[in-house]
């Protein structure tokens, strides 16, 4: 979840990190040093279903780097409640890591504060390569004809998850493939205190993530071709409208929901509360839950009509976790070795499969643990039906005043308020001027 201080800070940020030169704990302006080459911080981004369980993840395979290299590498795991504004902290208090995860959804706000190192030809070489990575992750690591701020680690699709039983007590036979139709499956599933889709009303990120997948599906992009917010075009309203509709009109939606943030919808379909939810590669967290996988199915995210593809077709955004460098690092060299042994192949291979992600490395994607049928789904709708968000440095100010707009009319959908073309409009009227000031 994102925090409008947030987006307050971002904004700062771009204007005074030109002349921080203390980023990272480091003291160079001239895009890192060695002066600590035997120590590494590192932030690494909430993964798996609880920080002590990436503790346990990750720190048997630091310790591999620490043998290999020499190099000690000191880890937190950051909550996403709180890791953009640690970040934003960061690039002005010079109080902060070497190595750090980003959502890909925040590299070109970051990129354009100056704080981290740019991903060019000659760092991309370091670690084997821009091509290793797949195209779709690396457009969704800065602004389109600059360097890269970051580097894809984890990448990340949405797809509808469904409870089976669930489903088969209904009579309903197969996922919904269209929002229609899981509208009519939802108003079958939602009776006797259980109901049929999740949702993180207060979530802002999640809110941003489907409505911009709906605003695609209406022709909005909410930015125009001079990145200039457009939060009011009629697709970009009916997109908002589609999605607290499912509470507010279909009741579909638990009222309660209005107020998750943390996951908790996962944790109801796990349990059994809730038939449907929208999510990137739960199945870590449906396990560590008690959900046994052959409670579950997985299917592509619905769209208006027909199969999910390109333009009006597209069903989830480009998600995924970049790893990037702070340009004032201490142990530069470490810094990119620590880079390139956690996109190597191998650890890859192991990372992913232990979160349920795709490799944004091509050689690791041969795999066969990433055929299987969650990540099948996953790995084709980011080849074929996926789009980036927008890739402008007030993407993050986007996501905290659009998100916010969404939590809002979930919040008056929960109360009983009536949710109107109007009254959706009237909050993007406010989200954009929130932009604007």
């Amino acid at each position: 979840m994102r925090h409008l201080r947030a987006a307050a800070a971002i904004t700062l940020a771009v204007s005074v990190v030109a002349g921080v030169t203390a980023c990272g704990g480091g003291t160079s302006s001239d895009g890192g040093s060695n002066e600590s080459p035997k120590t590494l911080t590192y932030w690494a981004s909430n993964q798996g279903p609880s920080i002590e369980a990436d503790k346990k993840i990750l720190t048997p395979e630091l310790k591999k780097f620490e043998k290999e290299t020499g190099i000690k590498v000191k880890l937190e795991v950051v909550p996403w409640a709180d890791l953009l504004n640690r970040i934003l902290a960061a690039t002005t208090s010079g109080q902060g890591p070497d190595v750090l995860n980003i959502g890909n959804t925040w590299s070109a706000s970051l990129q354009s504060t100056g704080a981290l190192l740019p991903w060019d030809d000659e760092n991309f070489e370091a670690i084997g390569g821009r091509d290793r990575f797949i195209d779709s992750a690396v457009a969704s690591a800065g602004k389109e004809g600059e360097p890269p701020a970051a580097v894809p680690l984890y990448s990340l699709s949405y797809a509808l998850y469904y409870n089976k039983k669930m489903f088969a007590d209904a009579g309903i036979t197969a996922p919904p493939a269209t929002w229609d139709q899981l509208v009519e499956d939802g108003r079958k599933l939602s009776k006797d205190g259980k109901w049929a889709l999740g949702a993180e009303g207060s979530n802002l990120s999640n809110n941003i993530h489907q409505t911009f997948v709906l605003g695609q599906q209406h022709g909005a992009d909410f930015f125009d071709e001079q990145g200039k917010a457009d939060f009011t075009s009629d697709g970009a309203v009916a997109a908002v409208k589609q999605y607290v509709d499912f509470m507010a009109k279909d009741r579909i939606i638990a009222p309660g929901n209005a107020e998750y943030a943390q996951n908790q919808s996962l944790t109801d379909f796990a349990k059994g509360r809730t038939a449907m939810v929208l999510w990137q590669a739960a199945a870590t967290t449906f396990a560590a839950q008690g959900m046994k996988p052959e409670d579950w199915g997985v299917a592509p995210v619905p769209v208006p009509a027909g199969a999910p593809g390109a333009g009006k077709q597209t069903n989830s955004m480009v998600a995924g976790i970049n790893m990037a460098v702070f340009r004032n690092t201490r142990n530069i060299d470490g810094a990119k070795m620590f880079v390139k042994f956690m996109t190597s192949d191998a650890e890859q291979k192991i990372l992913c499969k232990t979160y349920g992600s795709i490799p944004p490395v091509k050689a690791a994607q041969s795999d066969p643990a990433f055929a299987a049928p969650e990540l099948k789904v996953l790995r084709d709708t980011l080849a074929t039906s996926a789009a980036p968000l927008p890739q402008v440095p007030n993407e993050s100010q986007f996501e905290t005043a659009v998100g916010t707009a969404v939590k809002e009319l979930f919040a008056d959908a929960a109360a009983g308020n009536p949710v109107t073309t109007e009254s959706v409009k009237a909050r993007l009227e406010k989200a954009q001027q929130t932009m604007q000031s």
